[in-house]
């Protein structure tokens, strides 16, 4: 039997009070939230080791089932390379946010992003290629801290309330690759999942220091909208067989 998605929440461990009223007001007005504390130590150290793996026996086909970013090391396609990865699909707290933002959805994407030492600067941009009113949003990501973000490393720039433009950056901007009046950047401690609007400007920031910083995106679309990964084209037998329905469900699979 198919799983309606309050269901497959509910199994999830999601419940209408895992946000309190503030952070769903920050969510709303500024369009994004941190919320520490979601990986453990010990999820880190096992998330670490896995990417580098990973990206060793991938090499330059490394993260090509999606998107290749010179300067950077990227992975795609986690869901089906190691069960390590399924808290990004299925953390309460951050499906909790998720649904705030777009009711109902399914994962688009589960990729990893490594900004190389002197590299990973990118320009303003919005993760929709079209401006959207207030309200009618159609996707929604989140960024796992795998380091420690700091001012050097090459944190994520947002600025707050531009989900709530109806504009893209590009329309708005004079040169989206320069700093912006009242940027932010993201900075926290590693294990922290900052979950954003999809529609808010952002963009990665320059790594200054001598260590590649690391991040998992676990990206959510609105049921129905196409997913930058077909998860159902991808979907392993391995994988559909570990996975729960309600995770599956969250897959769209």
């Amino acid at each position: 039997m198919r799983l309606d998605s309050g269901t497959a929440l509910r199994e999830l461990g999601v419940s209408a009070g895992q946000l309190t009223a503030a952070e769903r007001a920050q969510l709303d007005n500024d369009g994004f939230l941190p919320l520490p504390g979601i990986l453990t130590g010990r999820q880190l150290q096992v998330i670490r080791q896995r990417l580098a793996e990973l990206s060793a026996a991938e090499g330059e086909r490394a993260g090509l089932e999606v998107h290749q970013e010179e300067g950077t090391d990227r992975l795609a396609d986690l869901v089906n390379k190691d069960p390590v990865f399924e808290v990004c699909f299925t953390s309460p707290r951050v499906l909790a946010a998720v649904a705030h933002v777009l009711g109902d959805f399914t994962l688009s994407s589960l990729n990893s992003r490594a900004a190389r030492p002197g590299a990973g600067h990118q320009r303003l941009h919005a993760d929709w290629g079209e401006p959207v009113s207030q309200g009618d949003y159609q996707v929604c990501n989140s960024i796992w801290l795998i380091d420690d973000f700091t001012a050097a490393n090459g944190p994520t720039r947002v600025v707050p309330g531009s989900h709530r433009s109806a504009q893209l950056p590009r329309q708005a901007v004079a040169d989206p690759e320069a700093s912006y009046p009242g940027e932010v950047k993201l900075l926290g401690r590693a294990g922290t999942v900052v979950i954003f609007n999809g529609h808010l400007w952002h963009g990665g920031t320059q790594n200054t220091t001598d260590r590649p910083r690391r991040a998992l995106h676990s990206y959510f679309c609105r049921r129905g909208r196409k997913q930058q990964l077909d998860q159902r084209a991808y979907a392993r037998p391995e994988t559909l067989a570990r996975l729960s329905p309600a995770a599956r469900h969250i897959l769209g699979v």
